[in-house]
């Protein structure tokens, strides 16, 4: 397993730390050695001086003379021996004659025996010294001749140590030596491992080997490379250049070590910068006939500046290629605007600008867009339709092209003729030598010469294979004229904003008819009738039409009903829904119904729309439905809703108060009856019928739009009309989010002048007496001319009601815009409209009545029915003369 110790190991400076340990070591261990040996030596040393030294100054001892010639000098001689030797700190001091009989010896036992050693050097006069096995053990010992004063050697001395005492001195010695040495060898390591340290950080821990190969490696790079490397000190000399760096800046041989300001041949810009020290990137500068690139950056290897490294670029041959680069870099950066920039809405103008502004002045100084006339209706254009200057863009607003807004019709020469009619790009390089563009406009195309405007590209917005204008790109503060490369920008440029125009185009043309279809299937005005006095607003959405509508339907005997609707969702599936909901709603007044059997049955007529629809386009997503029937002569309302917000009533005083209606589902539900509200309104109160779209926001919920609505409504002054204005300007933001319908109706009444009505006696001479009182009644309104007409419909509704029908029967006459005759009476039986043969006796009366009448129907209350009839203020109606009832008397 290799670790990281033994891969440092690898490296220049681990092996150079190995290394001097390994020496200091072996230097260690040489100089404990040579000490070991030196101390031992000096010991010996010490030991045989002080051998001698003792016994030279014991033989020299004028006690040991006189000893010597007692007759037992061992008496004498031995305890003198032991107390010098003491004193002295030998082992032993031997006294011994000169046959080397012993005297005196630490161990008694010893004395009289022969002594151990040599004695012949001592007995011939020298001082003798020698390391014996002796009595005591391994001994080193001196031997000494003691002289008589004739200079006869007499005795001998002998005083030493024993090896065991000489090597402990040693010993007791070497622990201070150890430790002086193992001091010795940490400092030693440890310089050595800074050393190591400090080698590892210069090298980065590179071995051998590898340091090798990077300096072949770095040469080789440094002086191949096509860009010049320069190497400058705090002091700005040149440390190193390159090969290259030489070459392009002209550097003598011998520039390295230099000054800076000294080098020769050194321009002096280029100098400065290397002087300066300063950070540089990409610097473009001249230096004779070269145009170099430089690079710098301060060097901080301590943290400190210390210099600068230098890259240098000749940039001369790549001049031409950066300047086609830096050109398609522009084109692409264009075409990438060009994506997000046109098309963000889906309006053909607003699209025909946003290509004009982004071209200028990136790509061309003037950009015209000219439109075939058709696309701004959202139509597809055909061959040869005028052209509508749709949007301009230039750098200045005085040039002397076409305005906006004006219908060109361009001539077949014209490059914009040629490239609409052909769907090809015109190139015109030079539009002062273009006599078929002069065609056009003599006096203006002179113009455009003299203001400087020199070239043109005409390129066809074409998208699914449908040319939709021409796009003309002037270029005038340019000098040179637009080139191929120039078309193919122009073509790619015009080609993403024509897909970009065909769909503002379609969507266009789709939001026109879904308009047309919504406002064809909404009211164009409401119709005359005395009950109430109306105004309405309607405004779509801004993401389109939508499904609100409303109505305004006159009904029999004076009154009217008030109809408010919303279809959930946008465009035409909503609008033509709405359509249909519109007409089954006047379909089922025309039956002349309560509001909630209206509902109910439009109610299952949506069921039937849902049940038809197979494959899930045509189905009613939702829809609501307020309906309310006002009765001018009784003043009272009736209403009920389907999942509709209720109406609000401003009394005349301004008291505004929403209508508690009971709320039913939506229509398509079923399952639910719906339920009706009356309420009796004073006259000049105004009935307010609104969509959700006027009151609900994302900024608000309904509550505080309610409130909101409620506040603009509590200015009893001011007209319906002006009331819905007012409502709008406060209710709604400048985008509406949803379609919006309101309809404000103000109440009228019929007063008694107006009505007149009689019970009918349960008896066949009661019908003469009602009808010579509506005679009677009718010359009080001016209405002569209609009394014998009225008199004959009277007859037969009161003699069917008295035959047919059950009590209590009345007659009432509404004199508004019509002539209206009703007859009611507790029966629900219905009365049916027959041809009756020539045979028959009856069965004539209500086709008599059809006749006479323009309008004729049977409606059903809380207490049986009613038939009304109603007749044209200036007579008999038209096509029905009274001749063609020969049989009728005056």
């Amino acid at each position: 397993m290799r670790s990281p110790l033994s891969k440092g190991f690898k490296s220049v400076a681990g092996q150079v730390f190995v290394l001097q340990v390994a020496i200091v070591v072996l230097l260690a261990a040489g100089a404990l050695l040579a000490l070991l040996l030196q101390s031992r030596h000096d010991v010996d040393r010490e030991a045989r001086n002080r051998s001698i030294a003792v016994a030279q100054t014991f033989a020299h001892s004028p006690d040991l003379r006189e000893a010597l010639r007692t007759a037992d000098p061992s008496a004498i001689l031995q305890p003198l021996a032991e107390a010098t030797r003491k004193a002295a700190g030998v082992d032993f001091i031997v006294v011994m004659d000169t046959g080397g009989i012993r005297y005196s010896h630490p161990k008694p036992d010893r004395i009289g025996k022969r002594f151990v050693g040599t004695i012949e050097p001592s007995l011939a006069g020298r001082v003798h010294t020698e390391s014996v096995r002796g009595p005591l053990g391994k001994e080193i010992q001196a031997v000494v001749p003691v002289t008589a004063p004739d200079g006869r050697v007499v005795a001998l001395v002998s005083a030493g140590l024993t090896v065991e005492n000489v090597s402990g001195a040693f010993d007791r010695q070497l622990p201070v030596i150890l430790l002086v040495m193992a001091t010795g060898l940490a400092l030693a390591t440890a310089g050595t491992a800074l050393t190591s340290r400090r080698l590892r950080r210069q090298t980065h821990g590179l071995g051998p080997q590898e340091m090798t190969r990077m300096y072949e490696h770095h040469d080789a790079v440094l002086h191949s490379v096509r860009e010049g490397v320069l190497i400058t000190d705090g002091d700005g000399r040149l440390v190193l250049a390159n090969d290259e760096a030489k070459r392009l800046l002209g550097l003598p041989e011998g520039a390295e070590g230099r000054h800076i300001g000294e080098v020769p041949g050194l321009d002096s810009r280029m100098a400065d910068l290397l002087l300066s020290g300063r950070v540089a990137t990409d610097e473009v500068l001249e230096t004779g006939d070269r145009l170099l690139v430089v690079n710098q950056r301060p060097t901080h290897p301590h943290g400190r500046p210390e210099g600068a490294a230098v890259t240098i670029r000749d940039s001369t041959d790549m001049q031409v290629l950066s300047g086609r680069a830096e050109a398609a870099r522009k084109r692409l950066k264009l075409l990438y605007d060009a994506t997000g920039d046109i098309g963000t809405t889906l309006d053909v103008e607003r699209t025909a600008q946003e290509l004009a502004d982004v071209a200028v002045p990136r790509f061309a100084d003037f950009v015209t867009v000219d439109l075939a006339d058709p696309v701004l209706d959202g139509e597809e254009p055909g061959p040869g339709s005028d052209m509508l200057r749709t949007a301009v863009s230039g750098i200045r607003a005085d040039h002397p092209l076409y305005p906006l807004g004006r219908l060109i019709e361009f001539k077949p020469t014209t490059p914009q003729a040629r490239g609409y009619d052909t769907g090809k790009t015109e190139l015109v390089p030079d539009l002062a030598d273009a006599p078929g563009w002069h065609v056009q406009d003599p006096r203006r195309a002179s113009a455009i010469v003299e203001y400087g405007i020199h070239s043109l590209i005409a390129a066809p917005l074409k998208a699914r294979g449908v040319v939709l204008g021409v796009v003309n790109f002037w270029r005038a503060e340019k000098p040179e004229p637009f080139d191929e490369d120039d078309v193919s920008l122009a073509e790619e440029l015009v080609a993403r904003a024509a897909v970009a125009m065909d769909n503002a185009r379609r969507y266009t043309r789709e939001h026109t008819l879904a308009v047309t279809l919504q406002r064809s299937l909404l009211p164009r005005g409401l119709p005359d009738q005395s009950a109430v006095d109306a105004a309405h607003c309607y405004l779509p959405a801004q993401s389109g039409v939508g499904g609100d509508w409303f109505d305004v339907i006159p009904l029999p005997g004076g009154r009217v009903a008030l109809v408010v609707g919303d279809v959930v969702g946008h465009g035409l599936h909503a609008a033509a829904t709405m359509g249909r909901l519109r007409t089954a709603v006047h379909n089922f007044t025309s039956l002349d119904l309560p509001p909630d059997e209206l509902l109910a049955r439009l109610d299952d007529l949506v069921q039937r729309i849902d049940e038809d629809d197979t494959d899930g386009a045509a189905g009613v997503l939702g829809a609501t439905c307020l309906y309310a029937v006002y009765d001018p002569v009784s003043r009272y309302c009736t209403l009920s809703r389907a999942g509709h917000l209720p109406p609000m009533v401003v009394a005349p005083d301004g008291a505004t108060e929403i209508v508690d209606v009971p709320a039913g589902p939506p229509l398509g539900l079923g399952g639910m009856p719906f339920e009706t509200s009356e309420l009796r309104l004073a006259e000049g109160s105004q009935l307010v019928l609104y969509t959700d779209g006027l009151v609900e926001q994302r900024t608000r919920d309904i509550e505080e739009g309610l409130e909101l609505l409620r506040a603009a409504l509590s200015h009893p002054d001011r007209d319906p009309q002006e009331s819905c204005l007012a409502v709008l300007d406060a209710m709604l933001p400048s985008r509406p989010t949803d379609d919006v319908a309101l309809l404000i109706a103000r109440t009228r009444t019929l007063g008694p002048d107006r009505v007149a009505q009689w019970d009918v006696p349960p008896r066949a001479s009661g019908v003469g007496v009602v009808r010579n009182l509506a005679s009677a009644k009718l010359a009080e309104w001016g209405m002569e001319e209609l009394a014998f007409t009225t008199e004959l419909i009277l007859s037969e509704l009161i003699t069917n009601a008295l035959r047919h029908g059950s009590p209590p029967v009345r007659v009432r006459l509404i004199h508004d815009h019509a002539l209206t005759c009703e007859v009611w009476d507790g029966s629900s039986t219905a009365p049916h409209l027959r041809y009756a043969a020539t045979t028959d006796e009856g069965g004539r009366g209500l086709f008599l009545v059809a006749q006479l009448s323009e309008h004729w129907g049977t409606r059903y209350t809380a207490e049986g029915k009613v038939i009304w009839s109603e007749q044209g203020l200036t007579g008999h109606p038209d096509g029905v003369p009274l001749e063609a009832f020969g049989d009728l008397g005056p």
